[in-house]
């Protein structure tokens, strides 16, 4: 590893743009092979040694931090304006940023995935690629035992989160095992985890690249520089052009196989149109060369949007936690359904992070529960403001535009008292905080939520993958970009559609696949 101090030789086999979730899997298994030369470019600072955010129980801490490109929302016309995405800026990308909870995706989304015309993308094609990845310790023939990823089932000893899933027990949803292999439609439980018995977070770094780092010659990690844009020839990628650690000069590194862009869901698509790949009209408005007119690029953005509830304790909530957000339901709030269409977060501390600035009350001895929406229906986009890779792009996820959110989350807070109201939380559920028992009504509710909702910072689907024919898509189902040679797209943008739980693991499956098929174009 050569961090800042670079060799003059600076073309590789591979370039991965983006030290994230997914791009640290496709460079550590890229370069598994020693006749494989790869370079990777993050623009964050190394996670090495840095307790910050290595240690599990901090990463609160991050958001906001000198660890997040913190991008505000655009003024939304139905949910919260003053909404900010947490994008990781270090190495690891989200993966050293988040809370760690760990989720197979549902088969029906992954069969969903290829029924759209990604071919080689169903459950069938895809479970053994989590199965690969991950280090399990929960029982099951399905789950892997063996990979760089350690997964550990929390067997929390926090008082008030035992009630909670005793509540839901007794409100008829069951306390039910997640990661079994089958989509858990109602049931509750404590999470599944990517950290490791001393609460060290498993992030893409931590399992893929530190046990090798300094171990590879053929593998060059390159963090504190930040890419510009993509490099053409004609219609060919053939490298990416990065700021130097000096701040001055730009550099360039070329790739003769094919360059991989795994930037996340936002900054990906902006990378993108930075370098002439997107929506034409748009792209001229700010001034960018169009070299492929690509109208899906920063279209179809997905979130998992998340309302807060929030009880006052009525005995001293726990001191210590893997991470404060430890357990979680699943719900359908109609029938028939063969996935959840609304799960909480619950939280053993208080988060009044978008409820105190209109002056709901708060305590710091309180819990909460976030519902959010698995499915939601509203569809945003991501924009550059000008061609300068500087400015931060227009995040609009046009929260609440689709009245099936704004259905799914009312239900949620109401369901949400209907736990809080059980005999089993009857020791711990104090005075409502936010909304408070004087919002009653689904108008009330609606506005409280549209005020005053998160998001579980799940943003994805911007740069999606389809079928060949599938205009809307700008990748196909080998993730490569269409209409441009020698380059692909890893991460979270390239899910057609969000996943019904926390992505985290699904997109580094995505390196895996990405890792894959790069392989098999070598054949």
């Amino acid at each position: 590893m050569s961090d800042n101090e670079f060799d003059d030789f600076d073309e590789f086999d591979y370039v991965v743009v983006g030290g994230g979730t997914a791009g640290n899997v496709v460079a550590a298994r890229l370069s598994e092979d020693p006749s494989v030369t790869v370079c990777v470019l993050e623009a964050g600072p190394s996670d090495v040694g840095d307790d910050d955010v290595m240690k599990l129980e901090r990463w609160m801490g991050l958001l906001e931090s000198g660890y997040d490109w913190d991008y505000p929302v655009e003024p939304q016309a139905s949910g919260n304006s003053f909404m900010r995405h947490a994008r990781a800026k270090v190495l690891g990308g989200c993966s050293s940023h988040n809370s760690c909870i760990a989720f197979w995706a549902p088969a029906q989304d992954l069969d969903d995935w290829a029924a759209a015309g990604c071919t080689g993308w169903s459950s069938a094609d895809l479970f053994p690629l989590y199965r690969r990845l991950e280090n399990n310790d929960a029982p099951g023939e399905h789950h892997g035992r063996t990979g760089p990823v350690k997964l550990r089932t929390l067997k929390s000893d926090d008082p008030c989160g035992t009630a909670l899933l005793e509540a839901c027990a007794q409100a008829g949803i069951p306390t039910t095992p997640f990661n079994t292999g089958r989509t858990v439609v109602r049931g509750a439980n404590w999470f599944q985890i990517n950290s490791d018995e001393n609460n060290i977070r498993q992030s893409s770094s931590v399992a893929y690249l530190h046990p090798i780092l300094g171990k590879r010659p053929n593998l060059d990690v390159r963090t504190g520089v930040r890419a510009k844009k993509l490099v053409l020839d004609g219609r060919r990628c053939v490298g990416a052009e990065y700021l130097d650690p000096d701040l001055i000069h730009t550099r360039t590194v070329r790739a003769r196989r094919e360059v991989i862009v795994s930037c996340g869901s936002i900054d990906s698509a902006k990378l993108l149109m930075l370098s002439g790949i997107g929506p034409a009209g748009h792209l001229r408005e700010v001034g960018v060369d169009v070299v492929v007119d690509s109208a899906g690029v920063g279209e179809n953005l997905q979130d998992h949007p998340e309302g807060v509830i929030m009880w006052e304790a009525r005995q001293p909530m726990t001191t210590t936690s893997s991470q404060w957000w430890e357990a979680g339901i699943f719900y359908d709030t109609e029938p028939g359904l063969d996935r959840p269409d609304l799960m909480f977060h619950y939280g053993s501390v208080p988060f009044d992070m978008n409820t105190a600035r209109w002056g709901y009350p708060t305590s710091e001895n309180a819990f909460c529960l976030t519902p959010n929406v698995t499915r939601a229906k509203s569809r945003g986009t991501v924009r550059l403001r000008t061609r300068d890779y500087r400015d931060k792009p227009r995040v609009d996820p046009r929260y609440f535009t689709h009245e099936h959110d704004a259905r799914v989350m009312t239900y949620g807070l109401k369901l949400a008292r209907r736990i809080a109201a059980q005999p089993a939380l009857s020791g711990w559920a104090g005075a409502e905080l936010a909304p408070g028992p004087d919002v009653g009504t689904d108008e009330e509710l609606l506005d409280y939520i549209q005020k005053t909702h998160n998001t579980v910072y799940h943003p994805s689907c911007t740069v999606k993958m389809g079928a060949e024919g599938d205009d809307s898509a700008p990748l196909d189902p080998r993730l490569r970009v269409k209409g441009v040679g020698g380059l692909r797209v890893a991460d979270g943008s390239v899910m057609p559609d969000l996943v019904s739980v926390n992505p985290c693991i699904t997109t580094m499956m995505i390196g895996e696949k990405c890792a894959d098929l790069l392989a098999e174009g070598r054949d």
